[in-house]
């Protein structure tokens, strides 16, 4: 098999990720922003398995697109929140971050032509090859980021007991 298909495939799942992500934005409804996320994160998923990770696309589509997605689906109705009202601040905010988004955007552009430009990422000679195996990937969690792999833990946990905190004295003052 050529790499015609195989860049085809790629442009394409590039096109479906960033339509779905500007309609994701662009949603009105807290639902249907939820599933343009969902479609988002499976074309992610298919661009890792174009990359040869398909670990990586596994863990994307159960973790993201399954376990976070339904948690969030699941606070937003929940919460009734599913018409978005738009932005909470004053109205003068919004071409203040209108031009912050187009100046993010174009540093963005600016720093995705400076990549393609240098010629190494196109280059035709020999690349490393890259072992995205799920031992080699937990090898290199553990061996190379413990303590950020511990941090992170010790944050979640404190998001944890933060929430329990919250929504205990929330229900005392109710009743």
């Amino acid at each position: 098999m050529g790499s015609g298909p195989v860049v085809y495939i790629f442009i394409l799942m590039a096109l479906v990720s960033v339509t779905s992500a500007i309609m994701m934005l662009r949603s009105h409804n807290a639902i249907h922003s939820a599933l343009w996320l969902v479609l988002n994160f499976t074309a992610i998923a298919v661009l890792y398995v174009v990359l040869n990770a398909p670990f990586i696309a596994m863990v994307q589509i159960t973790v993201y697109a399954g376990a976070i997605m339904v948690l969030f689906l699941f606070v937003i109705m929940l919460l009734g929140a599913e018409q978005l009202q738009g932005m909470t601040g004053a109205r003068g905010n919004e071409r203040y971050h209108q031009a912050v988004a187009l100046v993010l955007v174009a540093l963005l552009l600016v720093g995705f032509v400076i990549l393609l430009t240098q010629g190494g990422v196109a280059s035709g000679g020999e690349t490393a090859v890259i072992d995205s195996s799920p031992a080699a990937l937990g090898l290199r969690l553990f061996e190379g980021y413990v303590l950020p792999f511990e941090v992170t833990g010790i944050l979640l946990l404190a998001a944890i007991i933060g929430v329990a905190v919250f929504s205990r004295s929330k229900k005392k003052k109710e009743a």
